[in-house]
This record gives structure tokens, sequence and C-alpha cells, in this order.
């Protein structure tokens, strides 16, 4: 286990019925606040106007930013910051999927900026502060609710980036499950795919190769992801599953998965950041396209790490490791088919004519993260196991 320093600030605050306390916890840092929600669908189960209602109760006064898109873009974050600069916001209140936080995150740091909110993202200037956020999220999947990372897409330039800030991390994260009750079994379904990324990722693609601690943390998880998944999906109003896919959402990416990992990679993720960025694909459809191909580059190069996988996430023995490999990328392939996933680029409409531009797409996030091993030609290469 390498050397490392885990800091994560968020306080959370988890169960049935939370939501309610959106109010209280908010006043503690302003009484003007910004609302940042996505299109309209929470406002038509109520859940809206019960935490805008709770806001309103404890004295604060409600500034609503809507329209939030799925990939959340620059402009509409760009007028959430003159919004909030206009009205002398003090805390910023995010009720929604991972996109949704993700601006309002965007929306904290900008507002107090003397330049343009692109420049973060550009890695051109540093945040050095941010308005208090309050994570409310209604999606299991991201885990932006209690982490310091951001993703925001740039539609001028066709750019994804994600960048992290210890100014990020949101004060307060309030997770109820039950208000991913009724969210469509896709969001679910792609949700899952991205949690279980984020632990793969950091399984996979890591420096230090002796981990036992974070391997079995990263696995039970992984599982946990799978089984739970599969279970919300066939019985949506099962509280149990929907718990435990949004906590274990919340644990994937929060720091401590990757503690102790020395240096970690995230090329699965810059991949799709070009795919939802180029052709506006959900993020966790866009991961689920390119996992197994991404599994078949890698086992040709290190079958050893995927066999470890393919043990402990599915209970497999072989002796030999490169068949123990298949058998795994085989499995997991199976489980993403099982819950409606894609599995290929093929699946979402796109051949090998859309590779050059996806792979030319992911130069600039590469240099942010620091991904030298990962050029182009590199990223080309696998997405040709991607078809």
């Amino acid at each position: 286990m390498r050397d490392f320093v885990f800091y994560n600030p968020t306080r959370i605050i988890f169960g049935r019925g939370v939501l309610a306390q959106a109010g209280g916890q908010a006043a503690a840092f302003g009484s003007k606040a910004m609302l940042v929600s996505g299109k309209g669908s929470l406002k038509r189960l109520g859940v809206y106007q019960n935490v805008f209602q709770s806001l309103r109760q404890d004295g604060i006064e409600v500034i609503e930013h809507e329209g939030v898109q799925p990939n959340p873009i620059l402009s509409h974050v760009r007028q959430g910051v003159a919004l909030a600069q206009k009205n002398g916001i003090e805390v910023i209140v995010a009720l929604g999927g991972g996109s949704v936080i993700d601006s309002a995150k965007a929306i904290a740091a900008g507002a107090l900026a003397g330049h343009d909110v692109w420049g973060f993202f550009k890695g051109k200037k540093s945040i050095r502060e941010a308005l208090p956020v309050i994570a409310l999220p209604t999606v299991a999947g991201s885990g932006s609710e209690s982490n310091n990372g951001m993703v925001l897409g740039n539609e001028a330039t066709g750019q994804k980036i994600g960048i992290g800030n210890r100014h990020l991390f949101p004060k307060i994260a309030i997770l109820d499950p039950t208000v991913t009750f009724s969210v469509p079994p896709s969001t679910t379904a792609f949700g899952a795919v991205d949690a279980f990324s984020h632990l793969l990722e950091f399984y996979l693609f890591r420096e230090e190769s002796f981990s036992p601690l974070q391997d079995h943390y990263s696995a039970g998880l992984m599982q946990t992801l799978m089984a739970a998944g599969e279970t919300a999906l066939a019985t949506p109003l099962d509280y149990q599953s929907r718990a435990e896919l949004m906590w274990a959402s919340s644990l994937a990416l929060n720091g401590i998965s990757s503690a102790g990992l020395g240096r970690v990679g995230f090329p699965c993720h810059l991949i799709e950041h070009s795919l939802s960025a180029l052709h506006n694909i959900p993020h966790g459809a866009g991961l689920a396209a390119i996992l197994p191909g991404v599994l078949a580059y890698m086992a040709r190069k290190d079958p050893a790490r995927l066999a470890i996988f393919a043990a402990q996430v599915f209970g497999l023995l072989e002796d030999d490791q490169q068949l123990l490999a298949q058998k795994g990328i085989l499995l997991f392939t199976e489980w993403l088919r099982k819950i409606a996933a894609p599995t290929s680029l093929a699946d979402l409409n796109l051949s090998k004519k859309d590779i050059p531009a996806l792979a030319s797409n992911t130069r600039a996030q590469a240099r942010l993260w620091r991904l030298s091993e990962y050029p182009p030609e590199i990223v080309e290469a696998i997405l040709w196991e991607c078809l």
C-alpha cells in the first residue's frame, strides 16, 4: 500500500424522508439559496415542491435555476453563475442526478471567480473558493454528492471535461433512497454501471499491485452494485436494494477506493467523455458500451490482473489466467445485457468511421488527467475492441 492522504469533509444524512431537512441544513450557510435542478420530472413527482417548501419554511429566499441536461453544458452553468452573482446567493442546493450536482459545483466555483468558469476546465485557472453546496441526489450512480469532482461539456468546442478540487466537496449530502423509486429503468441501470466503473478503473489501473484490503473493498462494492441493481430493476419499490445502490455509489468514488493505490488511471471515463461530448450519449450507457472492449484490450496486456478480477468479483476458479480473464469478461458482459445496457459501440449506432474523431477528442482530458499513456492512437486501438 502506498502513502496517501484521505480527506472527505462531506457530511452524509441518509434515510427515508431526510430531504425534509434541506431547509434546516441550508439555513446554516445563509438566507439566500439557489435551487439547481433538471427538466421537470421531480416537479411531477412532488419532490421538487417538497424541497422548495422546506427551504422557504426555514426563511430562505430561493432563486430557481432549472433545466440542467443529462450531459451538463457550459452555457447553462454560465447562466447560473450570472444569476448567483446578481442575487447575492450564499448557498447552492442541488436537487437531481450527477449532472445537476456537477452543474451546482461549477456555479458555486464560478460565482466567486473573477473570470469565466470554463477557465477552470481548461486548466488555466485554479479554484480558490466556492459557495457551499448541499447535494440532494435523486439518482444513484455518479457519487458526485460526496466527492470533489465535477464534469462539464462545452457545446461550442465539443469537449466534455472533468476536474477536481478540494473546494468542490459538498458541505452536506442528503440521501433519501425513496426518491429513486420512480427513476426510469435505464437510469437505474446506467447509474449502477457508472458506479461499477468508478471501482473497476481504480481496481485495474493503478501503481500499487499489492493492496488486498482495497481489492476486497472494491470487489465487495461491485458485487453489491450488480445484485442490488438487478433487484431494483425487478422490484423498483424495494427500499433495501435502492438504499444499497445509493450508498454503494457514494462509497465508490468518495476517495476510499483509490486510497493507497498510488497513481490511478481513469481511461474508461476518459474515452466515455468523448462519446458523451460528440454524440450526447447518457454517461452510463457510454461506459457500458466500451467496458467489455476495454477489458478485452487489457486482458491481452495484463491477464493476471483481469484474472484476479474474475476470481474476486465472480468467484471463478481456473489455472489458466488468460482463460480466467476471458470468463470474467464474459460474465460481466452478460450482467450488462441482463440489465439492458449496451455492450458495444454498435449498440449505440456508432461504427468504425466514428473512432478517429472520438480518439482525437480525448486529447484535452488526457492532458488534464496526466494520462500520457493514452494518446489518441492508443485510444483508437481500444475503441476498435469496442465495436
